[in-house]
């Protein structure tokens, strides 16, 4: 049998958001306020806890620098779609006679009133147009599965 070493008793003074929360910790956890509060004052002691602390802001910095990946190429592939359409409709597009050109830019000032509104809309309400395209995707994923399945079924 271990021989258990006799512990010695402090008093604390904690806040009383820091007590609820401390309570709560443990009645959910099912142990004894002692036990967390011990474990807390030996891991904040403890030699490696700089140690901790760093891998965990570096796990995190690691976090946000992938992230900031996934946006720079998000935002590349956006530029390079915007360019490509731009170069498709300006060499698809042909040019108006002048007359009919005032009454085009007309027209063109309201669809773009028109778009801003809709744009300032959809922002508003969500959701993005990639979210969209992925559940699209994987929507058509699932029904090109199921079609697979009767075709299976019917011994196709």
């Amino acid at each position: 049998m271990a021989l258990r070493t006799k512990k010695t008793q402090i008093s604390v003074y904690l806040a009383p958001d820091v007590m609820a929360m401390l309570s709560d910790y443990a009645a959910r956890r099912g142990l004894s306020q002692s036990m967390i509060t011990e474990a807390a004052v030996a891991s904040f002691l403890s030699p490696d806890a700089a140690d901790r602390r760093e891998a965990a802001i570096a796990k995190r910095l690691d976090q946000l620098d992938r992230r900031l990946g996934r946006l720079e190429r998000d935002l590349g592939i956006s530029v390079e779609s915007l360019a490509i359409f731009i170069r498709f409709w300006l060499g698809a597009t042909p040019t108006l006679p002048e007359p009919d050109a005032a009454a085009a830019r007309a027209k063109a000032g309201e669809r773009y009133d028109t778009f801003v509104t809709a744009l300032g809309r959809r922002l508003a309400r969500g959701p993005l147009l990639r979210q969209e395209i992925a559940d699209d995707i994987a929507a058509a994923d699932g029904a090109g599965d199921e079609a697979q399945d009767g075709e299976d079924m019917a011994g196709g």
